[in-house]
């Protein structure tokens, strides 16, 4: 074997669960690991998910293999500390997570003949309902969790409120709101209240997040694609203003839209 190669262990899950012990350990492990909390340790989490829908947009296999190990080293970190706490352990995630799948599928592990996309979607769904009920969360709307991203959460939010009937019935009525939604933001400019702005401006967002999914767009993944392209465009003005020996502060705003449009005509991106 040659030398850079460390051998696999046996059990690579067990390892990382060996590794994760190692470092909560109270006397040998280390200061900042013992120090973290679920909710010091929630932040990380999010951003690793993050990180793994970029290595996916990117297409770049190598960075998804390290990514999905960061987001895994998450879980293993949360199971840590519930088990510390006496609440539950990798194992019972693990387990709880196959059981539900097992019982979400029972097209694939049961007797239940219907294996069609859309009778699959709708038991995937009677489930999920069944299992909110359990957990006494009877509303349409129960079960969205609050902590997700903004946009996406309204989103999900509208599907849900949609499949009981309370939606527009085409993106042009979207579209209609949407101008609405604007015209009673212009209308708040000249009053100067910071809570109606941002009042009417997440109005207007929630709009966009149910037009989006009117035109089956994931709304986070086009706005994170407005951010790439942004950045992209802006870092090219900064190259091409460099080459002219100046900066964008430097260049003012004028030069600055004309390098851009520029950049916009020479590239897509």
């Amino acid at each position: 074997m040659p030398a850079d190669k460390t051998p696999l262990p046996a059990d690579p899950m067990q390892h990382l669960l060996d590794i994760m012990a190692r470092l909560r350990d109270p006397s040998e492990g280390c200061p900042w690991d013992r120090a973290q909390t679920f909710a010091t340790i929630a932040p990380y989490t999010i951003e690793e998910a993050y990180e793994v829908a970029d290595a996916i947009a990117h297409q770049n296999m190598a960075s998804l293999k390290d990514e999905l190990g960061d987001l895994l080293f998450q879980v293993v970190y949360h199971a840590r500390l519930a088990e510390e706490a006496g609440a539950f352990a990798f194992d019972d995630v693990a387990a709880a997570i196959a059981d539900k799948m097992v019982r979400r599928h029972p097209h694939v592990f049961g007797d239940a003949a219907a294996r069609a996309a859309d009778a699959h979607a709708s038991a995937w769904e009677a489930q999920k309902l069944a299992e909110r009920l359990a957990r006494a969360q009877s509303g349409v709307l129960a079960g969205v969790p609050a902590a997700l991203p903004a946009l996406t959460r309204a989103e999900k939010l509208t599907a849900r409120a949609a499949r009981v009937g309370f939606d527009w019935p085409d993106a042009d009525a979207v579209l209609l709101k949407l101008d609405e939604e604007l015209a009673e933001l212009r209308a708040e400019f000249f009053e100067g209240d910071a809570d109606r702005l941002e009042d009417e401006l997440g109005d207007i967002l929630f709009v966009v997040a149910n037009l989006a999914r009117k035109l089956h767009v994931d709304p986070e993944a086009a706005l994170r694609r407005g951010n790439a392209k942004f950045t992209a465009r802006f870092e090219a003005v900064e190259r091409l203003l460099a080459a002219s020996g100046t900066t964008p502060a430097e260049a003012g705003l004028e030069a600055m839209e004309e390098t851009w449009q520029q950049v916009k005509k020479a590239v897509v991106f």
